[in-house]
């Protein structure tokens, strides 16, 4: 059988090793969708069986080391100083007292057209910044280290969360031309704070679910057992609850005859039956996130620009209750007070939900290993915005070294809390007490 392109033999072979770069192309591509580090290697070894490669393949570790490198590269690589950058920043935690300061970013000239979000394509990595520690201060400071890459950014969108809001207005201070834009989504969600969090409605609903979700989830009715809960920004993931709710209200009210295949009537009036209770509550909450859905869209497809809560107005849901109907208009002078931030004829993102995917990304990326805090799987968080090319991973890997990365990892990571728990649990063992 023909070896794929990729894998021509020819192909040169990299680092002074055993591996050319379209194997290590395959690793990455294999990872970044979703395969783990070690199911990665096993993949690309069965294949090599099963359809005769006459190549070899790595181990987990080299293939893990190539994804550093790569990372390392995207972060490390030389920035267009100009006007007109926009940042995105937000901390990303884990297990832990550390916190991560991430900031991502384009220039405003290369926003896709209105109607397109932001993709992880668009990004470019300006800063990762582990800390034990993170005041305003320390926020500003890595802005001002941020800056001497890309020039001052014509504007930062952040969640407006106390160390991140400070840093920024203390970085505003020195350079006034510097916009500074609040995320839509994490605005949002603290008007479905206000509105929810005091209400008793909501808590007794809250409480019941909670109940509900313990007494049926190893039952018969386990596939009617509603989302666990978010523990952190909850009210900015409200819809999968809402929706569980509006679904069971339909089952109680017109029971599909499959149903009592599983279960009994009495059975399902007696565990969700006190759903029904809140029917018109759900219908109410439903419509606000509906009214929350529209307004974190539009900003996602359109920005923030002057002019926009205008347009925002026209593309509101109609035969809004009341209560929505303040909900919208909250969120309509929100949009309004944003766009007071723009000059003519400018376009600004208005979201961080693009960072957002990326920490989600980076999570399925380290698996078990975000138990043991920030490691030095941190500077794969690089390779998630890196277009997989093999002239790109080649040019990267040239760019990288190994050693780069192990200088990295020394000067930004310390001791890991899988290193300490292993360090500790040893000596303990060798205690003759």
């Amino acid at each position: 059988m023909d070896l794929p392109t990729v894998l021509d033999p020819e192909d040169d072979v990299g680092d002074g090793h055993t591996y050319g770069t379209g194997m290590q192309v395959l690793f990455v591509r294999l990872v970044l969708a979703g395969t783990s580090l070690r199911g990665a290697a096993r993949v690309l070894a069965l294949l090599a069986e099963v359809l005769g490669w006459c190549v070899p393949t790595p181990h987990w570790t080299t293939g893990r080391l190539w994804l550093l490198r790569l990372g390392h590269a995207v972060l490390t690589e030389a920035k267009v100083q100009a006007e007109d950058w926009a940042w995105l920043i937000d901390h990303s935690v884990q297990i832990g007292p550390e916190k991560c300061l991430a900031i991502v970013g384009l220039r405003l000239r290369d926003l896709p057209p209105p109607g397109q979000c932001l993709t992880h394509q668009n990004m470019k990595l300006i800063a990762l910044v582990p800390g034990q520690s993170w005041t305003q201060a320390d926020v500003d400071t890595a802005l001002e280290a941020a800056r001497r890459q890309t020039g001052v950014p014509r504007v930062i969108v952040n969640d407006y969360g106390g160390d991140v809001h400070g840093g920024v207005q203390c970085f505003q201070q020195r350079h006034p031309q510097t916009a500074e834009i609040y995320d839509v989504k994490h605005k949002a969600a603290c008007l479905l704070k206000s509105r929810l969090e005091k209400n008793p409605r909501w808590r007794d609903f809250q409480h019941r679910l909670g109940q509900t979700r313990c007494a049926i989830q190893q039952t018969e009715l386990a596939f009617l057992t509603p989302p666990g809960p978010k523990p952190k920004a909850r009210f900015m993931n409200l819809a999968p609850t809402l929706q569980w709710a509006a679904q069971v209200v339909a089952i109680l009210r017109r029971p599909p005859e499959v149903l009592y295949d599983w279960v009994t009537a009495p059975r399902l009036y007696e565990k969700l039956g006190w759903v029904e209770e809140f029917a018109e509550d759900v219908a109410v909450w439903s419509e606000w996130q509906t009214v929350v859905d529209t307004v974190v869209s539009f900003v996602n497809h359109q920005g923030i620009s002057r002019g926009a809560a205008r347009t925002l107005r026209a593309e509101l849901p109609p035969g809004l209750s009341a209560s929505s109907r303040s909900l919208a208009e909250q969120l309509v002078g929100f949009i309004a007070k944003q766009g007071r931030a723009t000059r003519r004829g400018e376009r600004l993102p208005g979201s961080t939900e693009v960072l957002e995917s990326c920490f989600g990304r980076f999570k399925q990326l380290e698996k078990q290993q975000a138990r043991g805090g920030f490691t030095s799987l941190l500077l794969g968080f690089g390779a998630l915005l890196a277009e997989i090319t093999m002239e790109t991973v080649k040019q990267a890997l040239a760019h990288s070294c190994t050693s780069k990365v192990i200088s990295w990892c020394k000067e930004h990571l310390g001791i890991t809390l899988f290193a300490q728990r292993k360090l500790t649990y040893a000596a303990s063992a060798t205690d003759p007490g």
